[in-house]
């Protein structure tokens, strides 16, 4: 029932709301490819958030990231440790696309379109992460997990400023310095095949992370902000986690950030006063 309501909104945040609030994987990945790009966007509308959110199966089991078993990805027990915390990233990085949509009112339609694409090529990682996750044998679900990226949005969620220079700018930016570091992990493992999973990843999170340069940037112009400076206080305020190299620089450059914010990134500032 839910998957056929999903697949024919007549509003696209509405449809947004609708995917976030599914609990099965399956369901989620059907409801977010279903979000077409011709429905039209009410930008002005104030949905009511329903309770529960996001919708997530019951497993995996959410820990604590202290607790989360490190494992040699050269053990195929190992790998697919490995494969599962990525697949779970995406996974939320799914919720977070959906919610960025429904939440925040009143941007330009392009930001709502812009979110939505992002949704359905962070499913379409989720879906070949999982697969692969098969072939060793395991599902998602079969590991325990964190739950960090998710709380950033709960405490973003009433400031579409916060949640666009924290969420993509930071925690999913972080995603362009490790996914190289990952790959060759796989790579080495004689994991071919999950090696060119992160390269698609990073190649579509590189353009993600450029969507909230882009529309943080948009806030910067329309409130008269310095980027770096609100950048800062933004991380102050809501605690962002420190930022910390190795960077991979060209990456954070295709993505759009510019030679000040690296410069600043690199000297350890960026969040500037931010807890660990």
């Amino acid at each position: 029932m839910e998957d056929i309501y999903v697949a024919t909104a007549m509003e696209l945040r509405q449809g947004a709301l609708d995917a976030l609030v599914l609990d099965d994987s399956a369901r989620k990945l059907r409801a977010v490819q279903a979000l077409d790009d011709a429905l039209p966007v009410d930008c002005a509308a104030i949905l009511a958030e329903p309770a529960h959110l996001p919708g997530r199966p019951a497993q995996p089991v959410l820990v604590a990231p202290a607790k989360l078993r490190s494992r040699p990805p050269r053990t195929p027990e190992g790998r697919a440790a490995l494969l599962h915390a990525l697949a779970h990233i995406e996974f939320n990085a799914i919720n977070l696309a959906l919610d960025i949509v429904w939440r925040f009112p009143g941007m330009p339609e392009a930001y709502y379109r812009d979110w939505i694409v992002v949704a359905r090529e962070e499913a379409s990682h989720f879906r070949l992460l999982e697969e692969h996750l098969a072939t060793l044998g395991h599902a998602y679900g079969d590991f325990p997990a964190h739950n960090g990226l998710w709380e950033m949005a709960e405490k973003t969620r009433g400031d579409v400023a916060a949640r666009l220079a924290l969420v993509p700018r930071i925690l999913e930016a972080r995603g362009l310095d490790a996914s190289p570091l990952i790959r060759d992990k796989l790579a080495g493992a004689g994991d071919a095949r999950g090696a060119a999973i992160l390269d698609v990843i990073l190649r579509d999170e590189i353009g993600h992370v450029a969507i909230g340069n882009r529309w943080y940037r948009w806030l910067c112009e329309q409130g008269g902000h310095d980027p770096v400076a609100w950048h800062a206080e933004l991380a102050l305020r809501y605690a962002a986690p420190r930022q910390r190299g190795p960077f991979n620089l060209d990456a954070r450059r295709a993505a759009g950030f510019d030679e000040r914010e690296l410069a600043v990134l690199m000297e350890g500032g960026m969040d500037s006063g931010a807890g660990a």
